[in-house]
């Protein structure tokens, strides 16, 4: 079977991409797989380190209000479309698979134009545009949220699959990871983080929890601040004259964050899909900060679905003021029964295996 797999421009595309294409190919070493993205994408770095053939083709982003700038986009969409053509033909799949970003847009649009199978796969509760414009094309619509389906017209062409989750997440032993933060069995790990890049609604809220914890010993605090924003983040501790105690550790980049989660009680963090795949997958508590800043304000509509079901609590970062991010770590910890229930329920959203569904979907559009 060939496939030719697309998705680009972040992370939160191009990592289900990837978990896509290693579940393909561990299933049926015979199976070829074909990547297509952008020069300038990350996803031009990420694969061929992945091992996975890589081409390219020119896309831009689309706005969604009219502007000269949407006119330059199509021009450059329309020459796109003709460079996906031309790959597949010259590789000719047997499906095609798109995880969205803007380079979807021509590579899948050009393949549902030769009649190529086509699904793509949505890794947020509220679509992005190339996905939404897709929906119409494509046989069939991966979702990752059942909140989702209200955003898709074609409901007949809706599957729920969930996030794909990386293999170490999955694999990493809590017992082993907490011994590896030298954990005791009634410890408390807070694992808090603000994605890839950090968050700063984040970091001048943890500065009070802090220092509210530092005569908390059984309570420990693994804090990410993002590398861009670690010299800012010093600068407040310095001000405020706090020195970090020893149940509390700060890194500007966590390079094990599958260790880090599998021994966390409790991580605080934005609201991206590939983070909440994670910590859903695990099964552990959340407390979620959407990122207000993000396209569509996607962020938070993932994390009122997790909120909905019972497995995280949600605070906007307007609403970080007062000691709001304290108080509701303290409300969460201090009741045994809301912890464990939040727990319980951040695992059921865990249960789908995304791979093998994502691959039963290909299968059955193959034949």
């Amino acid at each position: 079977m060939k496939v030719l797999i697309t998705g680009g421009g972040t992370g939160g595309h191009i990592n289900p991409a990837l978990a896509i294409a290693q579940k393909i190919k561990a299933s049926d070493k015979n199976n070829k797989i074909l990547y297509v993205g952008t020069k300038e994408g990350m996803e031009s770095d990420l694969v061929p380190k992945q091992g996975f053939d890589f081409r390219t083709v020119e896309a831009k982003f689309l706005k969604r209000k009219i502007s000269i700038e949407n006119i330059k986009t199509l021009a450059i969409s329309i020459k796109g479309v003709a460079q996906s053509m031309k790959i597949i033909s010259e590789f000719k799949p047997d499906i095609v698979i798109g995880t969205g970003g803007y380079v979807c847009g021509p590579v899948v649009l050009a393949a549902a134009l030769k009649k190529v199978p086509t699904i793509i796969h949505e890794q947020n509760v509220f679509p992005g545009i190339t996905n939404k414009l897709l929906s119409k094309v494509v046989d069939k619509i991966a979702i990752s949220f059942e909140e989702a389906t209200k955003y898709f017209k074609y409901k007949e062409k809706l599957v729920l699959v969930g996030n794909p989750v990386r293999k170490e997440v999955i694999e990493a032993n809590r017992m082993q990871s907490r011994k590896k933060y030298n954990l005791k069995n009634d410890d408390i790990l807070i694992y808090s983080f603000g994605g890839s890049g950090g968050q700063k609604s984040l970091n001048d809220s943890i500065i009070n929890v802090i220092k509210d914890i530092k005569n908390r010993d059984k309570i420990k605090l693994l804090h990410v601040t993002g590398k861009r924003l670690k010299d800012d983040f010093q600068e407040s501790l310095q001000k405020e004259n706090i020195k970090i105690p020893s149940n509390v550790t700060i890194v500007d980049y966590m390079y094990d964050a599958p260790s880090a989660l599998s021994a966390s009680d409790l991580v605080i963090g934005s609201a991206g899909a590939i983070t909440i795949a994670e910590i859903t997958k695990i099964g552990v508590p959340s407390i979620l900060i959407p990122k207000t800043y993000t396209a569509e304000n996607h962020q938070e509509y993932n994390a009122r679905a997790l909120e909905k079901m019972g497995a995280a609590v949600v605070i906007l970062e307007n609403e970080l003021k007062d000691n709001k991010l304290l108080s509701t770590i303290d409300k969460i910890l201090n009741n045994s029964n809301e912890l464990s229930a939040m727990s319980l329920n951040s695992k059921k959203l865990g249960e789908l295996n995304a791979e093998e569904e994502i691959y039963k979907l290909i299968l059955e559009l193959v034949e």
